[in-house]
């Protein structure tokens, strides 16, 4: 994994100063840009391609192992198979593209993710697969301020940051399938 200090944590205002070219991802159909298997805690492994599936989410990926404190039994939820984040964001906060993997997110996608754009139950075709946005809020953690720094952390989770989700989003497997980055994300 790349080294998870940043050069220098980006300040508000210049978080603030890439906010349009963010807003200005597309609505309908985007591209499919990275994907990130986590194998474990704290590991990433970056794939050309992967499989979906409606059990296990990104097929290798460590998200049926990990925790919730969403669930009574603190298993796995169901509704938080998938991380999806705007690759915009991810190379604004990341500053170069060897650390995209650190956000933790398995797709990184040139989308708007907003609230508006993309509501709960929304479907999003990409290769053989589909997803659906779920209602579950996808927040920054303390790895993410770690890695990016507390202006990032606080700008995405801030109020204009929640609408934009600019941590991203929780979605789940609908369709089982294989994808590719360059694939099309198109809204359904």
């Amino acid at each position: 994994m790349p080294d998870e200090t940043p050069p220098t944590p980006l300040t508000t205002a210049q978080l603030d100063a890439g906010l349009a070219h963010i807003r200005s991802a597309p609505t309908e159909m985007g591209t499919l840009d990275l994907i990130v298997r986590r194998p474990d805690v704290d590991q990433r492994e970056v794939l050309a391609s992967g499989t979906l599936d409606s059990a296990e989410g990104l097929v290798g990926d460590s998200w049926k192992r990990r925790p919730s404190r969403r669930t009574p039994d603190h298993s796995a939820h169901p509704d938080m198979q998938l991380n999806v984040i705007n690759s915009r964001l991810v190379a604004l906060i990341a500053q170069t593209p060897e650390r995209w993997a650190l956000a933790g997110d398995q797709l990184y996608v040139d989308l708007d993710l907003s609230a508006h754009n993309l509501p709960a139950g929304t479907r999003l075709r990409m290769g053989q697969a589909t997803i659906e946005v779920t209602d579950q809020p996808h927040t920054g953690c303390t790895k993410f301020t770690r890695r990016f720094g507390l202006d990032a952390h606080r700008w995405v989770n801030s109020e204009i940051g929640k609408s934009l989700r600019l941590r991203g989003l929780n979605a789940k497997v609908i369709v089982g399938g294989t994808i590719s980055v360059g694939d099309t994300v198109t809204k359904l």
